[in-house]
């Protein structure tokens, strides 16, 4: 009995287990050699030329043309771990493929998919317990710790050259938008200039919106500004439905005009009374409006965006209002410079000298568009992971450290562990090792010998043991300042690990000529062609790039 459509195909059984994880293998090994401080950049071209350098993990596998169902599964683990901690993409995609590598030999092996992926998850378990025992306490005052954090999420991408200064700013920025009770990155504007050295990248206590003053006779800058925020628009109000106007002389016409006017002005007067002397607009400002702000002296900037709005109320501590009519002087927020200036060719209004800055800007340099988007990538990764350790407090040693005695410590827990688990249990622990013998590959090493030293020292209680890139020594990296949050290493194996068991568990893999789900005209009941495995097209392999 024939019940899939001609157009149909399926793979089932061992062969769809086999594709599977061929498939998020690849996807792993495609930014392997990235890993580390010595890792390699990948340049990626699209379809009309564009071009992106880079090795940051997320990036690369953002901008590849995957197809596979099961490659995008990994793909997902690097975007969980760039929203959960913005560090460690690689390292998670590099354990998610290494576990499903192990787990096709137990596969061969005749051990069951499931069994497997219980010892995976037993051992991912233990594993965050390991680390969490094993976690160094930081507190927010530590901030040399925090500086060395900042700096090893930069060590081996575009920004490394000036890491150390680059490092400071990021510490600074996050310091200063945090909350008591959270921390919002997001008020960390980040701004790209092309144009000088890495190092001469800065941090604006303030906000620097991409605007110009809308009328060249308002002041270029203002001092002890205070600053009035709309979301609304200067512009005379229009009725709520369709209106005509029939005028049948000009005196008519002229009331008219003068109507509109007399708005405007009650407009500019009520902003003159409540002491303004800067308004941000999140629309437009009539031209006539413009006219009267700029005679009385204030500086606008109209159709800011809605985020900038946001930020510079964080920043000056005036409140968004909707409403002219409704504004007090106490909506007013305060900055002691408002001024327009040129940076990297381009006039933009910067917002500084305000009290305890809660919003601030980082302005980022570089010799061109690629190096500079380069550098904004690793500040991202670098904010995340300032954020992250500020929030939980607590940090591992880096270096392959961490890995290293997770396996040792899982080998001994597998022999605590009946049944065939343990043999999943000691695969886990054999997968993970694969982060110290990148390092050690992606650096030129012997990554035997390397692996053979780090076992060495683990064995002998040295926790922090982890390997140096540039001398090929292992060292402790607690001394040397390679430190990242703990959060990092636990979100990496718990995103793997789910990740690589839920393509394990897939044993029929069907694809149909025409996937669209056919819901929308029909009930809950209905199922598209395939039994409703929408989007699970195109399995002949890998996209493009690949």
């Amino acid at each position: 009995m024939i019940v899939l459509s001609e157009d149909s195909q399926r793979t089932s059984g061992k062969d769809a287990q086999s594709m599977n994880i061929t498939a998020g293998k690849a996807v792993a090994e495609s930014v392997r050699t990235t890993l580390g401080p010595k890792g390699m950049d990948k340049m990626l071209v699209d379809s009309s030329g564009g071009v992106v350098v880079t090795n940051d993990g997320v990036t690369i596998l953002k901008e590849m043309d995957i197809d596979h169902p099961a490659a995008n599964m990994i793909v997902e683990v690097s975007e969980t771990q760039e929203d959960e901690v913005g560090d460690g993409t690689t390292s998670a995609v590099v354990i998610a493929g290494e576990l499903l590598d192990q787990a096709e030999e137990l596969l061969d092996s005749d051990v069951h998919a499931t069994t497997v992926a219980q010892g995976y998850r037993q051992a991912a378990e233990k594993a965050k317990e390991i680390l969490n025992e094993q976690a160094i306490d930081v507190s927010e005052d530590d901030r040399e710790t925090l500086v060395k954090i900042a700096a090893t999420a930069m060590t081996g991408k575009g920004a490394e050259s000036a890491k150390d200064q680059l490092a400071e700013l990021v510490v600074d920025a996050v310091l200063a938008v945090a909350d008591e009770d959270d921390i919002d990155t997001e008020n960390v504007s980040v701004e790209k200039v092309v144009g000088g050295a890495i190092d001469n990248s800065e941090l604006v206590e303030g906000v620097i919106v991409d605007k110009e003053r809308v009328n060249d006779n308002m002041p270029y800058a203002v001092e002890d500004a205070n600053v009035a925020l709309f979301d609304g628009a200067l512009e005379v109000k229009e009725t709520e439905i369709d209106a005509e106007v029939n005028v049948t002389d000009p005196d008519q016409l002229q009331q008219f005009l003068d109507q509109e006017e007399k708005q405007l002005r009650e407009m500019v007067d009520k902003l003159v009374d409540v002491g303004t002397d800067v308004v941000f607009v999140g629309d437009g400002i009539d031209d006539m409006a413009q006219h009267y702000l700029a005679k009385e002296g204030i500086l606008a900037v109209r159709r800011a965006k809605s985020g900038d709005l946001k930020r510079l109320a964080r920043a000056t501590g005036g409140h968004v209002v909707s409403n002219v009519d409704d504004i007090e002087e106490d909506d007013l927020g305060f900055a002691g410079s408002v001024a327009q200036k040129d940076i990297g060719g381009d006039e933009r209004i910067f917002v500084e000298d305000v009290e305890e800055a809660k919003s601030v800007t980082l302005i980022l340099r570089g010799g061109t568009e690629h190096v500079v988007d380069e550098v904004e990538r690793a500040v991202e990764d670098s904010l995340g992971v300032v954020r992250t350790t500020l929030q939980d407090g607590k940090v591992l040693p880096g270096g392959g450290a961490p890995e290293t005695e997770l396996a040792l410590q899982l080998r001994d827990f597998a022999d605590s562990v009946g049944g065939r688990e343990q043999l999943a249990i000691e695969a886990f622990a054999d997968a993970l090792e694969v982060i110290p013998r990148t390092l050690a590959e992606n650096a030129g090493l012997d990554s035997i010998d390397s692996l053979v030293d780090l076992r060495s020292r683990h064995d002998g209680g040295e926790f922090g043991a982890g390997l140096d890139a540039y001398t090929g020594d292992v060292i402790d990296m607690n001394d040397e300042g390679v430190v990242e949050p703990l959060r990092v290493k636990t979100q990496a194996i718990e995103s793997a690990t789910e990740a690589a068991v839920m393509i394990l568990r897939i044993d029929d893999v069907i694809a149909a000529g025409d996937l669209r789900a056919s819901t929308d005209d029909g009930g809950d009941d209905e199922m598209p062609p395939g039994g409703g495995m929408g989007g699970m097209g195109g399995m002949g392999g890998m996209g493009g790039a690949m």
